[in-house]
């Protein structure tokens, strides 16, 4: 059997949908921290959060995990949801907003083809906050191919590109 041809280039993951413990303290995380905006809310149960005024980019809800626990280590779920930031200057304001809020990182990586920041939401899902470097700054090998890589991203530079 022949395999399937590539997916549609242009197809884009639109929105994640996120199960909490509470509702109030993740709205405090991605609206008060990152600084989503609220879109819309269900009562006590979920909202929708987005930028720029989408109708969501992120779904937040109890549903199933009202009070809940974080997945034990070894087991499946979510590795990180990953917020693309379209400048470096507004990746260097996330990280900003990070560290004043006392919110540690786990990471901070240059990828060749981007720059990213690993941290962990109230409940503990991996969050990657990033930007990415234009096609014809990617590391490239001698034919061609794409060679990203991973090295330490340089926080203080990056905290430099903020706009002010």
């Amino acid at each position: 059997m022949p395999p399937n041809p590539p997916i549609v280039a242009g197809t884009r993951i639109g929105h994640v949908h996120l199960k909490v413990a509470d509702l109030e303290r993740a709205l405090g995380f991605y609206c008060g921290v990152l600084g989503f905006e609220l879109m819309q809310r269900y009562g006590s149960t979920a909202a929708f959060i987005s930028a720029g005024g989408y109708h969501h980019h992120i779904g937040l809800n109890t549903w199933e995990s009202k009070g809940g626990h974080p997945p034990a280590p070894g087991t499946t779920g979510l590795f990180h949801t990953a917020i693309l930031y379209p400048t470096r200057a507004a990746l260097a304001d996330a990280l900003h907003r990070v560290i004043s809020a006392g919110i540690p990182l786990d990471g901070a990586s240059d990828h060749g083809v981007s720059e990213a920041l690993y941290l962990r939401d109230p409940d503990e899902n991996g969050v990657e906050l990033y930007r990415d470097r234009l096609p014809a700054e990617w590391p490239r090998n001698a034919d061609g191919s794409l060679a990203m890589f991973t090295r330490r991203l340089d926080v203080e530079d990056l905290l430099r590109a903020r706009a002010a």
